[in-house]
């Protein structure tokens, strides 16, 4: 029968329930079982489609078209699950389906209430994933415990091993023990009282794993295992790490929380294989050369709006023993300050997507400054948009060239709404979503990187390359490299003069992992690399 492990939180938020729930994931796959992952979010949207990247980070989208939690991120890249719309569900998915099924009667004259209709429905969408092929699936618990949004899902995994039976749930709560400076001493009871609550919930944890800015000491981890009513061996100390997130699950494997799940669970032992991530950790620790990529984005204040970002670079990285510097510079900057001062010293740029006029005309100049000093240049979503805005207005002398998301009344569109967009008035799951084919150019950079004719590869956005200007683009030598199988839409532009000037509509970022990183996020740290030699 499929195992369930359930993933909470307690004391703060931003523990890392994801990594954690994604190293478990890594650890039971690497003992060779079938894992799939899940995230349920107490948040009313009904997705984070609609979410600013200020208040949620990016939005993960999956090939099915999902946009999802960015922790769908960690469990595909630590992971080999399958995921789906089946592994993000919110407190706005779960009400919808049980208001629908309500007003088509199928409760049966029934008084609709949280308990059990809604937790029925929570309860329905964890179990949909237990299948004769799957041993485990993980399931983490978005939020801390104590919000008043989550308890109806609290309460949801309370029940399932009633369902399913106690022998075939696990519950792991990851909490927090503070070091006060002051008191020169790490501080138990903000994690007694976390456990308290679920306790009180009916949930007694069976795995506790304790996230510690310093070693919290044996008599810690005794006192913890007293008070919270686990055994010893169940207290997982996870000391932060300051080198690499991907450092976790062999810090997970140390403690030996494997080998724990497995005797909880009853599975059958094998061997833990995990050469490869060992040898990943030394790659990551001793790095043959250094490169300094610029991303010039809207949300740099915010890390985790560029989440894949980031680890697709650091990805690339790794595949040449290279170490990534990542200089985040506002957009804005770009369109007041000296651009030598801000990239003068880089060596790549990219340029991330987004939504909205704001920033756009200091990533057009950035564009500009990485074109004329042969700067490897990488745009991605917005940022192929910005690259033919930039090419038209500086190479075709098309001065007012724009997209009509910023102006509707420029003479030249250069970018513009996709056709099926022009009469969608929702926000909510409407944009061109998920996996869509690519035909690649024979002779371009981007064959030469993927190494296949075809690709497929996540869209998520509205607005696309007019192909009424795709012919003078391509005489003045900005070439569209890939396309929609029917030749329509253009999703890749190069130059191929430049040493490395490639942008596509799609994004790449969410099909790459620290293992094997994504084809041109390879390229594109391969050609920064070049010219950081050159110099």
């Amino acid at each position: 029968m499929t195992k369930h492990i359930f993933v909470t939180g307690g004391v703060v938020s931003s523990l890392g329930k994801g990594l954690t729930s994604a190293s478990v994931g890594l650890l039971l796959e690497r003992r060779g079982f079938s894992v799939r992952m899940q995230k349920l979010d107490p948040y009313i949207n009904v997705d984070p489609g609609t979410m600013s990247p200020y208040q949620h980070g990016e939005v993960y989208v999956l090939d099915d078209g999902s946009e999802t939690d960015l922790d769908l991120g960690h469990y595909e890249r630590f992971t080999k699950s399958p995921l789906s719309r089946k592994s993000n569900f919110t407190t706005g998915r779960i009400y919808s389906s049980v208001i629908e099924k309500e007003r088509k009667g199928e409760y049966l004259g029934a008084t609709v209430q949280v308990v059990p209709h809604v937790t029925n429905e929570i309860k329905a969408s964890i179990l949909q994933l237990a299948a004769d092929d799957v041993d485990v699936v993980i399931t983490e618990l978005g939020g801390t415990v104590g919000d008043i949004e989550g308890l109806p899902f609290l309460e949801a995994i309370r029940q399932i091993p009633l369902d399913v039976g106690k022998e075939n749930c696990l519950f792991i709560h990851l909490t927090l023990v503070p070091y006060l400076k002051a008191a020169r001493e790490a501080k138990t009871k903000p994690t007694q009282h976390s456990v308290g609550q679920l306790r009180q919930i009916g949930i007694q944890p069976d795995i506790l794993v304790v996230r510690t800015e310093r070693a919290m000491g044996r008599e810690n981890a005794e006192k913890i295992a007293l008070f919270c009513n686990v055994e010893k061996e169940a207290v997982i100390e996870e000391t932060d790490k300051t080198l690499s997130i991907y450092e976790v699950p062999l810090g997970l494997a140390e403690n030996k929380i494997d080998e724990l799940i497995i005797k909880k669970l009853g599975l059958p032992r094998s061997e833990l294989k995990i050469d490869d991530w060992k040898d990943l950790m030394h790659r990551i620790r001793n790095p043959q050369h250094e490169v300094t990529i610029a991303v010039v984005g809207k949300y740099i204040e915010h890390r985790d709006a560029y989440k894949s970002i980031y680890e697709s670079l650091t990805h690339a990285g790794f595949s040449h023993s290279t170490r990534v510097l990542i200089k985040r510079i506002e957009a804005e900057e770009c369109e007041a300050e000296d651009l030598d001062q801000l990239l003068g010293n880089v060596h790549g740029v990219l340029i991330p997507g987004g939504f909205g006029y704001r920033g756009i005309e200091g990533k057009i100049k950035a564009v500009q400054y990485a074109r004329e000093r042969g700067i490897p240049y990488f745009g991605i979503c917005l940022g192929m948009q910005c690259a033919v805005i930039e090419y038209a207005r500086n190479v075709l002398g098309l001065s007012k060239a724009n997209s009509t998301e910023f102006s509707e009344e420029t003479p030249d569109p250069v970018i513009c709404l996709l056709e099926e967009q022009k009469t969608i008035t929702d926000k909510g799951g409407t944009m061109r979503l998920g996996a869509q084919p690519c035909i690649l150019q024979e002779d371009s950079k981007s064959r030469q990187a993927y190494g296949e004719p075809e690709i497929s590869e996540r869209h998520r956005h509205r607005f696309e390359f007019n192909p009424a200007y795709k012919e003078r683009l391509i005489e003045s030598g900005m070439h569209p490299t890939g396309t929609s199988p029917n030749g329509n839409l253009v999703e890749i532009v190069e130059v191929p003069d430049h040493p490395w000037f490639v942008a596509v509509q799609y994004h790449p970022e969410f099909k790459s992992n620290p293992l094997d990183s994504h084809p041109l996020f390879h390229g594109f740290i391969g050609a920064a690399l070049k010219k950081h030699q050159g110099k």
